[in-house]
């Protein structure tokens, strides 16, 4: 069995937005794993949406970022989930806009949701699905992190992609999906070769 989490914001105002690509990518393969049959159910005891396709559970977590280890640990404590069965699908402001990534274990890197899964599950050593939402640029030019203010990055990751990043936003979503289902059929590091 497989927890596959997607971070996002809950709600109307957050909805395809960069940080909600997570969500993005469990609800499209909530639909290629389980067909038009697939439902999604409110919990209020996990405090998340909850779909299942066979031995995949694919979660939603209903708080905002910052809290989403709180309906992770929730679910895993449920289902008596390994930390290793608990597959992350986030995005990254770290990688350009359509890379992914897929790594197990590690820091946070500076991501709030990651940072509370770490803390609520009290390990690290979970899949991480990275994916590229771009870099912010300031007059054409990409700046880096650490020059970044605090409220730049916020609403950066707030905003929605622009018309000339549709194409390249939609193939994220579609290689985020090919990803989890290649690491749930062919093995973890067959994904990490061929999506790396």
């Amino acid at each position: 069995m497989k927890l596959i989490v997607g971070l996002g914001n809950p709600g109307e105002k957050y909805q395809d937005t960069r940080h909600n690509v997570g969500f993005m990518v469990v609800e499209k393969l909530a639909h290629e794993l389980g067909g038009a049959d697939i439902k999604w159910e409110a919990s209020a005891k996990h405090k998340a949406g909850i779909a299942r396709a066979g031995e995949v559970i694919l979660l939603k977590p209903e708080t905002y970022m910052n809290a989403s280890g709180v309906a992770v640990k929730s679910v895993a404590a449920f289902y008596k989930m390994k930390t290793e069965d608990i597959w992350v699908v986030h995005d990254d402001l770290d990688l350009p806009l359509g890379k992914i990534r897929i790594r197990v274990g590690g820091a946070s890197a500076g991501h709030h949701g990651i940072d509370s899964v770490i803390r609520e599950l009290g390990s690290d050593k979970f899949v991480r699905i990275r994916l590229g939402i771009g870099k912010i640029k300031s007059g054409g030019t990409v700046v880096a992190d650490r020059q970044l203010h605090q409220s730049s990055v916020i609403r950066f990751v707030l905003s929605k992609f622009g018309r000339s990043e549709a194409g390249e936003f939609k193939h994220l979503v579609q290689h985020g999906v090919e990803a989890v289902r290649v690491g749930l059929f062919k093995g973890i590091d067959k994904a990490m070769n061929r999506f790396n």
